[in-house]
């Protein structure tokens, strides 16, 4: 990724958040660019935001009212912001905790001279786990971030909530026998 296109990314981040506050909509930083506020690895092809489900209209009608180009994907969980020739993601529904759940744990920050709210590293790293299947299964793409955060992760509430996920329970077994955490 160009300095540019990182740049841009930056900006479009910035554009999106300070509309969201503007607009009173619940929401929080998360994915690859809360994990970045956290320490890890800056991530080179979106921003993700959270929303709650029943105000992903309003946050959409207010996004489009300020002149951001807003489109529905046939994925149903999320729609997505262009803006300046880059991609913000406004998701409406999470793998692990409840949404209401996770922007409570969320803490407000300074990021690129805007304060927001960011997910938690234990978020963070939940819904990076709970992302992982036979379609994806990247570990290249996920160790580096989960090695960044592991001393900010509650390591208990994230085998609690990915119990059961194959591919979750995979990288966290690999996590222990790299020694980046301790087991169980």
């Amino acid at each position: 990724m160009t300095d540019a296109e990182q740049d841009a990314l930056r900006e479009g981040l910035k554009t999106v958040a300070v509309a969201l506050k503007e607009s009173g909509v619940p929401f929080a930083l998360m994915g690859g660019y809360a994990g970045w506020v956290h320490g890890a690895p800056e991530p080179g092809h979106d921003v993700d935001f959270l929303v709650p489900e029943s105000d992903a209209p309003r946050a959409a009608e207010e996004l489009d009212r300020r002149d951001l180009s807003v489109r529905q994907p046939p994925e149903d969980w999320l729609f997505k912001v262009e803006v300046d020739g880059v991609t913000v993601d406004v998701i409406h529904r999470t793998s692990g905790a409840s949404i209401s759940e996770v922007l409570a744990d969320a803490s407000v920050v300074e990021v690129l001279s805007v304060e927001m709210p960011v997910v938690s590293a234990t978020d963070v790293t939940t819904e990076k786990l709970l992302a992982m299947d036979e379609h994806f299964c990247d570990l290249g793409a996920v160790l580096p971030t989960l090695r960044a955060l592991r001393e900010q992760v509650d390591w208990d509430k994230v085998r609690r909530r990915v119990a059961g996920e194959p591919f979750a329970e995979t990288v966290l077994f690999l996590l222990e026998r790299l020694e980046v955490i301790s087991p169980a």
